[in-house]
């Protein structure tokens, strides 16, 4: 017999019993999303090499007396960061930018938390159950790993460098936007059936594979961006549509270092021009999207969605280049590929569903 005031959740519909677990991934989510545009916010302002150890537990406090202020900005004054580019920073100049890092870190340690907790509430009342369980612990152990990488990332800045190795923080930035779109799939694949037309199978043939491409272009150009964030390429060539006076630079220019490869992660103009070449990919296939979708019922209105955010993305893309990455307009960059990122991924789970 069931103890009184405790719902038989088995009873319920499952789009009802289950409507609890999408909340709170949508939570997860939104977590997410400001995460990332935090974690723009503490590489713009340089901070993201202000705390030199990972202390996942004691780390979550900050300093609590002046004594202990003063021994981790001994521990920055030995990097060569310090060294190199901010000798003679106070040490109030020094609290801001460690705050910075401390909030990016503390916002982990949350979004954590806030998975963890309700996973295992969820378990326990048995509301995941089946592939579902195996897809929301997954995800649980991306997010792990998503902490070890911010660190493997941190620790490059540490020894022979004044910032962060583009490459892991590229890795780092786009392993966080994979955890969105799994997050937001997942969450949306626990949404009640819809009334209303379904897609066409014949436009459903054409866009599924269109959808998928612009995912995937979506997830290359954010690593890109992250390649051009570290590296400072968005502060040189900063002019739009040309560079230096051409749409595609010299081949010698973009081919300058050898091997060829190493031109593609640590040639400023290279990774500054696949960003933009990547971009225009991008806006293309979502406009390719639309018209394949056009008259599709809602997957119209969602591939219409996609191209006009795209389409913002490209115009702030272009406006922090010009404007040489002011603070204000990159963030709202970066909250844009978040954003494009959910709409895309929205647009292909559902279109896989012929809704």
């Amino acid at each position: 017999m069931a103890l009184s005031g405790i719902v038989d959740v088995s009873a319920a519909p499952v789009a009802d019993r289950l409507r609890p677990v999408r909340l709170w991934l949508y939570v997860v989510a939104a977590l997410i999303v400001l995460m990332v545009v935090v974690g723009g916010a503490t590489r713009l302002t340089e901070s993201g090499l202000s705390i030199t150890e990972w202390k996942p537990v004691t780390g979550t406090l900050p300093p609590l007396s002046e004594a202990a202020w003063q021994a981790e900005f001994e521990k920055y004054r030995q990097i060569p960061q310090y060294q190199q580019i901010n000798r003679g920073m106070s040490l109030d100049e020094f609290r801001t930018i460690f705050w910075w890092e401390w909030g990016h870190r503390l916002l982990g340690r949350l979004i954590g938390f806030v998975f963890l907790l309700p996973f295992l509430y969820f378990l326990w009342r048995g509301l995941v159950t089946g592939p579902l369980r195996w897809k929301l612990g997954g995800l649980f152990l991306l997010g792990g790993l998503q902490g070890a990488v911010g660190w493997w990332m941190v620790a490059s800045g540490l020894v022979g460098r004044v910032d962060v190795s583009q490459y892991r923080l590229a890795t780092h930035l786009t392993l966080a936007c994979v955890i969105l779109a799994a997050t937001v799939a997942v969450a949306d694949g626990l949404r009640p059936a819809e009334a209303g037309p379904a897609t066409p199978a014949r436009a459903v043939r054409f866009a599924v594979p269109l959808a998928w491409a612009l995912l995937l272009a979506v997830l290359l150009q954010i690593f890109l961006g992250g390649l051009v964030a570290g590296l400072d390429a968005g502060l040189t060539h900063t002019t739009w549509p040309l560079m230096d006076g051409h749409f595609i630079p010299p081949a010698a220019d973009l081919l300058v270092q050898q091997p060829a490869w190493r031109n593609l992660f640590e040639n400023v103009l290279t990774v500054q021009f696949n960003h933009r070449m990547m971009a225009y990919t991008v806006l293309a296939l979502a406009v390719v999207n639309w018209l394949t979708l056009r008259g599709s019922g809602p997957a119209a209105g969602r591939a219409a969605l996609v191209a006009g955010l795209v389409a913002a993305q490209a115009l702030l893309g272009i406006l922090t280049l010009i404007h040489q990455v002011p603070i204000d307009i990159a963030l709202a960059h970066q909250l844009g590929a978040t954003l494009v990122l959910i709409a895309a991924t929205l647009h292909l789970r559902r279109l896989q569903g012929t809704g």
